[in-house]
């Protein structure tokens, strides 16, 4: 039995290759919306975060011999908590994660970090289009909600994300309330539709469709604040479908090895 993290509509595509390999594994998702795809391909999950004694124990509790942490390349905290329930356990951890799109552009800026993203574009004068999702939002509101900025705000459209926007003070006319993916010319029409003149994104990876929101905002020569991964230190980092399932079945091999 694994503990499966899916937390990228490619990571649950991942659990489906594994049960399909005849993995079992027990996946844990944040929301009921990002179940829903397990659900439909009758893969066992728990819907909320966890904290590393809940890891522990739905480990403990079910035997399971590894972990494979596919969450969100921004989810940090749930990584360091798998690493360490993982190390706790005494069983491998294996991190799954999209390769990423390097994109070469002087209307590109990098930054570290979602607050250095917010402080460079406090200095902005026109439309903002921010694409980072609601977790940071409030990053965000605190640095641009200013006269001279209009802060568009694209995001889930469930009833959290409305009453957060609502609470920081952000009007209905300027958030975008859509479930992607998103095409490069949906992008494009938004971003006309809207006059945006700066777009903050994060640095996802292809099928996060960060490449479509990046090459729409570059044709129309709009200027790119974008935010890379965070850095951490992963064990058994793989890019690839085929490289989990190899790891997996040495593994497996491993601990057969020392059962005899």
């Amino acid at each position: 039995m694994i503990l499966y993290l899916a937390g990228t509509s490619d990571a649950r595509a991942l659990a489906v290759h594994l049960q399909g390999l005849g993995y079992s594994l027990i996946a844990t998702v944040v929301t009921e919306s990002a179940a829903e795809s397990l659900k439909a391909n009758h893969i066992k999950y728990h819907v909320g975060r966890l904290t590393k004694d809940d890891m522990v124990a739905l480990i403990q509790k079910h035997e399971m011999t590894c972990v494979v942490d596919a969450s969100h390349p921004y989810a940090e905290e749930a990584s360091k908590t798998a690493m360490e329930a993982a190390k706790a356990c005494g069983i491998p951890y294996i991190r799954y994660e999209r390769p990423k799109e390097k994109f070469v552009s002087p209307l590109i800026t990098e930054v570290e970090s979602y607050e250095d993203a917010a402080r460079l574009a406090q200095t902005h004068k026109g439309t903002i289009m921010l694409t980072t999702g609601s977790k940071t939002l409030e990053v965000f509101a605190n640095y641009l909600l200013r006269d001279e900025i209009r802060l568009i705000c694209r995001m889930l459209p469930n009833v959290g994300n409305m009453e957060k926007c609502d609470k920081l003070g952000i009007k209905q006319k300027n958030i975008i309330a859509m479930q992607g993916p998103f095409s490069e010319s949906l992008n494009k029409s938004l971003c006309e539709q809207y006059d945006v003149t700066l777009m903050i994104t994060k640095e996802s990876g292809q099928v996060g469709s960060v490449d479509e929101k990046i090459t729409a905002a570059l044709e129309l020569k709009i200027p790119v604040i974008l935010i890379k991964r965070p850095k951490l230190q992963y064990e058994n980092l793989c890019t690839s479908f085929e490289k989990v399932t190899q790891l997996l079945g040495g593994f497996i091999r491993e601990k057969s090895k020392h059962e005899l």
